[in-house]
């Protein structure tokens, strides 16, 4: 079938404005490893997703999945040994603080926990998030999503932009910002909660974070009376290259969310926080999911845990977004286009801009890469407050040499534009 009738038939079906990426959308119909494939066969290296993070179609996930889907697969509501011992495997990586954990299957479900217990812990309503991010699409959670009305009981407060700042203390500027907004709360008679971000601001653009930047925001929540939480969807499960994006940015969240890879394609998120916390919300609350907490999810997340273990893909997103980071610099010496090249493991993003003088967002010139990427055969998106951030985030298993076939690629498609 034609990408025109798929795309008439989508419209039809989900409604005219779905969301659908390139100008010339691709119909994709298997993967394998860091490739997805058309129907046509065409290979397409895969430079965004985070769903898939151990690869696509990794035969180990598939056999334990399958083996499991094979067995049993029941509702929340019954003891099964296999969610306890991922369960235990999962809060072991974290904190020694984080001792319990509730399971969900989207990442806007749990923050929409995080956001619930938070408020049920400190008694208030106020919730603190940055100017330019994205947490979920719930009521509760959509709420966060580029708040404009500072009216609400939810407040924004402008995200650390250290590449346009015009701040000689990005950190003060930020800890100022944050102080107002629990201050306006305080004058509004709005009882403050607490702050959900992004260990590495993710959706922000991924700004270049000093370090220890984060241990005093943590510190002003605290002694303001709220919760830190950290949403870890983007930023966990070694995508940095550490197990957690707040291991990488020195401090230790209250609750901790995280989703996408933790299922490795089949639905899975959580909740993670102390053994108090997590028993306080239960006691207030009678939340259950009756698709969280299932063996398939178990199987699927043990997988996900076993690969990266056995694989040492920690070290590899280390050792390959280094290297990835360091051409990307001695590319942006040769493009004027490339105002900044930032990130952390393999997840990195590269700031487009008119000129380098006066840094001003070009949205419309990194659409263009990105779709002349496709056209080559690399997948990839942008993003950002001003979405001219090139966003890369391939799977964990990106090696060196798939690295270096995509850069090489990446300098042609930049010539090819640039002529």
């Amino acid at each position: 079938m034609t990408n025109s009738t798929l795309l008439n038939r989508r419209d039809h079906l989900f409604g005219k404005g779905s969301t659908l990426f390139y100008e010339e959308p691709v119909q994709l119909i298997r993967g394998e490893g860091v490739h997805m494939y058309d129907e046509s066969g065409r290979r397409y290296v895969d430079l965004y997703n985070n769903v898939p993070c151990v690869g696509h179609c990794h035969p180990q996930f598939v056999e334990a999945v399958s083996r499991q889907v094979n067995t049993l697969n029941v509702h929340s509501r019954y003891l099964h040994e296999s969610i306890l011992d991922y369960a235990e495997r999962l809060i072991a990586r974290h904190d020694d603080s984080i001792g319990s954990i509730i399971f969900s299957c989207t990442g806007t479900e749990a923050n929409e926990i995080a956001l619930r217990m938070a408020r049920l812990a400190t008694g208030g309503r106020g919730i603190i998030c940055t100017d330019a991010t994205y947490h979920g699409n719930s009521v509760e959670v959509s709420k966060l999503t580029r708040p404009k009305d500072h009216r609400d009981d939810v407040r924004s407060i402008p995200f650390p932009e250290t590449y346009r700042s015009n701040s000689t203390d990005p950190q003060k500027h930020f800890l100022e910002e944050l102080q107002a907004v629990i201050d306006s709360f305080k004058k509004d008679n709005i009882p403050f909660a607490g702050i959900l971000v992004c260990p590495i601001f993710a959706n922000e653009g991924l700004p270049n974070i000093p370090a220890g930047f984060m241990p005093a925001a943590v510190d002003l929540v605290h002694d303001a009376g709220g919760v830190f939480i950290a949403d870890e969807v983007q930023s966990g499960l070694c995508r940095t290259g550490l197990w957690w994006g707040y291991e990488l940015m020195d401090f230790v969240p209250d609750i901790v969310t995280m989703g996408k890879p933790l299922g490795g394609g089949i639905p899975l998120a959580a909740t993670a926080a102390s053994t108090e916390l997590i028993e306080m919300f239960r006691q207030h609350t009678r939340y259950f999911n009756t698709c969280a907490s299932s063996p398939v999810q178990a199987a699927a997340g043990n997988a996900v845990l076993d690969i990266i273990e056995q694989e040492n893909l920690c070290e590899n997103v280390s050792t390959v977004g280094a290297f990835m980071r360091d051409r990307l610099v001695k590319i942006q010496t040769e493009h004027s286009s490339i105002g900044d090249v930032r990130g952390h493991g393999l997840f990195l993003g590269l700031e487009w801009v008119t000129d380098l003088e006066s840094k001003a967002p070009d949205k419309e010139g990194v659409v263009k890469v990105v779709n002349a990427l496709k056209d080559r055969g690399y997948l990839t998106s942008n993003a950002g407050a001003y979405d001219n951030v090139l966003k890369i985030r391939p799977p964990l298993v990106f090696s060196k040499d798939d690295a270096e076939e995509f850069l090489n690629a990446f300098e042609q498609t930049l010539e090819t534009l640039d002529a």
